[in-house]
């Protein structure tokens, strides 16, 4: 069954490109429009479930704004933000104004396709290999350990250390279970340990914490 999208990009030809794809793949595509901060304008009178959101300058001030607004305003639309890859940090500042994907602006269609079926299930949608180059080059300069990192790594576990790795590195559950051997309700009591400890209401903010710490880095490896 087809999802009902809105595509809004700060580039009008890819909006319509990327809604005919989308079309052609047996989706119902409620409006087409440029640029990313016409987005609520064009959700109003519309029941859209996920709003695909081209941003062409992610680390320009104020570039999350349109998707602030629409999880305030529209906070059933679940929100994919299209970015470049060489605005890693974006990501980190997407899913932080409340988006529920982020994928490469010039991924292949079908990947889109997956992204939107997740965040539709109410999942969020990073590919792994994005999520550890974001996170790569957010370590770099790799950052200087101070006390948050030795607190929230001595609050944690051998268990819950290996766990916070393999979110890290965007497994879910059936995988973090599968890599370590366990039960995926082990797996599911490890990863919530581990997001009560760090204050992290997600796996992508407990993710952001470890990073933001330098709590990464400092993390043995099994």
């Amino acid at each position: 069954m087809g999802v009902r999208l809105v595509v809004v990009d700060d580039h009008r030809l890819l909006a319509e490109a990327l809604a005919t794809a989308l079309q052609l793949r047996g989706h119902r595509l409620l409006a087409v429009g440029s640029p990313a901060g016409a987005a609520l304008d064009l959700l109003t009178g519309r029941r859209p479930e996920v709003c695909l959101l081209g941003i062409a300058g992610p680390s320009e001030p104020g570039a999350f704004d349109v998707v602030r607004r629409i999880r305030r305003e529209r906070p059933e639309v679940a929100v994919i933000v299209l970015g470049p890859l060489g605005e890693l940090r974006g990501i980190a500042a997407a899913f932080a104004a409340g988006a529920a994907g982020y994928v490469r602006s010039d991924e292949r269609i079908d990947v889109v396709e997956r992204a939107v079926a997740r965040v539709r299930g109410g999942e969020a949608a990073v590919t792994a290999d994005l999520l550890r180059a974001a996170f790569d080059q957010l370590l770099r300069p790799a950052a200087e350990p101070d006390d948050e990192a030795l607190r929230l790594l001595r609050s944690l576990t051998r268990r819950e250390i290996q766990v916070l790795v393999r979110i890290a590195e965007g497994e879910d559950t059936q995988a973090i279970a599968a890599g370590m051997g366990i039960a995926a309700s082990t797996a599911r009591t490890h990863v919530q340990r581990v997001l009560t400890k760090l204050g992290a209401r997600t796996r992508l903010e407990a993710a952001a914490v470890a990073a933001r710490t330098g709590l990464l880095e400092r993390m043995p490896r099994a």
